[in-house]
């Protein structure tokens, strides 16, 4: 049983998390083993986020005021909450993973930028690349017309060499 203090340093990181948070996405862990609850949150932590189970009341104590408050309002059972810091993206597409693998882990819903999620946008998130892979097509695509003009430029050194061309 958590006394009024640790019930309150609790609520204070939520909120602290909920603030800093770019998204957050509701799901759960409850019924899957500990290695496997384990693995989804080493996962959601590699991708700079952080997965927090606690007592419903308490999420909603911190929630108040915000826009997770909808979010978090009509919560009956165990349920987690996962906090994306840097790529929302990379976070979703984790916990999709996860549930993919593990039947339990549900993706439920969401809050990106302010804004709530249903369970088929927070999937559809999840589809998408991740930020570096975004980054790479982006560099790619500027690259792309440097590379054909370099290997046009080679072409024409090699014609030259061979005395294909005057």
């Amino acid at each position: 049983m958590l006394n009024r203090s640790e019930k309150d340093a609790i609520i204070q990181d939520l909120k602290t998390d909920i603030g800093r948070a770019k998204a957050i996405f509701l799901t759960n862990l409850i019924g899957i083993t500990s290695n496997d609850a384990v693995s989804v949150r080493k996962a959601v932590r590699d991708n700079n986020g952080k997965m927090v189970v606690t007592r419903n009341t308490l999420f909603k104590k911190a929630a108040a005021g915000t826009p997770v408050e909808a979010l978090v309002a009509d919560l009956h059972g165990p349920h987690a909450l996962a906090f994306a810091f840097e790529d929302p993206a990379a976070v979703a597409k984790s916990l999709k993973e996860a549930g993919a693998s593990l039947e339990l882990v549900d993706l439920k819903g969401g809050v990106l930028d302010g804004q709530m999620l249903s369970k088929a946008q927070v999937k559809q998130l999840a589809d998408l690349p991740s930020r570096d892979q975004m980054l790479g097509t982006l560099l790619a695509t500027f690259l792309a017309p440097v590379s054909a003009f370099a290997r046009v430029l080679f072409a024409i050194q090699e014609k030259k060499e061979k005395g294909e061309l005057a």
